[in-house]
């Protein structure tokens, strides 16, 4: 398969892109500056110059490809909200080119948009009041090209995907823990965080684009709930400093009013039983403990 990847010099993009590689398909990526195209050109990959707001570029990568892997977006939270519908134009303008092709389509979406406080499933819908609920929409277009005859899917993926080089949620977390001087928690720290290593995501993204169903959700979920206190705990006894609980309101002044003391406290554990089944998916990389007790977020 010809694969077109939008994000595909980024940490989960460049797994991705290396293991489409190695189970022989070919790839184009978009590449937003010419430092981007040149790394994937090392790599043998095609390029299209552009961003996911550059729609000719994006539809001219869609329609000569035999299928797609959507992972660009800008995680920005300061434009959450604008960044969200970039992405879901920049979807639906693929999903135009793949119109009644029923080549496949697979977006990244994550469990933090679902309802929280219980297991969660690839059946579980959305939580429309959810403070990330803007990218509901992006999601539910999956059902919208399935019926457009796309072979659309999502990968719903673990809040912390980590592995060597990740800057995500955990790398900033524990870039504030070593600036304070604490790594903390919230009130028992019983909440609990999927969690889900980088090489395995990316192998769940080729599994789903190769057998994926239409309007089928999968769950990027090595493991189910991680309890905040141990992640904490682990954070701390890495970085060398201790560990403490804080309320809610204290958690927003720790992170400066910033969106990371909104989910730090959120309860969203996750099953991937029914990806696993379907997919033939086994999760087979290291921990998140693991990965924080070996000092992968506090290299300098």
């Amino acid at each position: 398969m010809h694969v077109f990847v939008t994000g595909a010099t980024g940490f989960i993009g460049q797994a991705v892109v290396q293991e489409l590689l190695d189970a022989g398909h070919s790839v184009v990526g978009l590449a937003r500056s010419d430092a981007s195209a040149a790394a994937l050109k090392s790599k043998g990959v095609d390029v299209i110059k552009g961003s996911l707001e550059d729609l000719e570029a994006i539809k001219k990568g869609a329609s000569e490809s035999d299928g797609i892997i959507n992972l660009a977006f800008n995680h920005d939270f300061t434009k959450f909200a604008e960044n969200a519908k970039i992405e879901y134009a920049a979807i639906m303008a693929m999903g135009d080119i793949l119109t009644g092709t029923n080549r496949p389509m697979v977006l990244a979406s994550g469990t933090m948009m679902l309802p929280k406080g219980k297991l969660v499933t690839e059946e579980t819908g959305p939580d429309l009041d959810s403070p990330v609920n803007v990218r509901a929409s992006t999601e539910q277009s999956v059902d919208t090209l399935a019926s457009r005859g796309v072979r659309a899917s999502a990968v719903r993926l673990s809040p912390t995907v980590h592995g060597d080089n990740d800057h995500g949620f955990i790398y900033r977390i524990t870039q504030v823990a070593r600036a304070k001087g604490e790594s903390i928690y919230l009130g028992e720290g019983l909440n609990r965080w999927p969690a889900v290593h980088r090489f395995d995501a990316a192998r769940l993204f080729r599994l789903a684009l190769e057998k994926g169903v239409a309007g089928a959700r999968y769950h990027g979920v090595a493991e189910e709930g991680l309890r905040w206190k141990d992640i904490a705990e682990a954070i701390g006894k890495s970085a060398g400093i201790p560990t403490s609980s804080i309320t809610f309101e204290q958690a927003a002044a720790h992170f400066d009013g910033g969106f990371m003391g909104h989910v730090i406290g959120a309860d969203n554990p996750a099953s991937s039983k029914k990806t696993q089944e379907e997919l033939g998916w086994t999760p087979t990389g290291p921990t998140l403990l693991t990965d924080i007790n070996d000092g992968v977020y506090t290299q300098d």
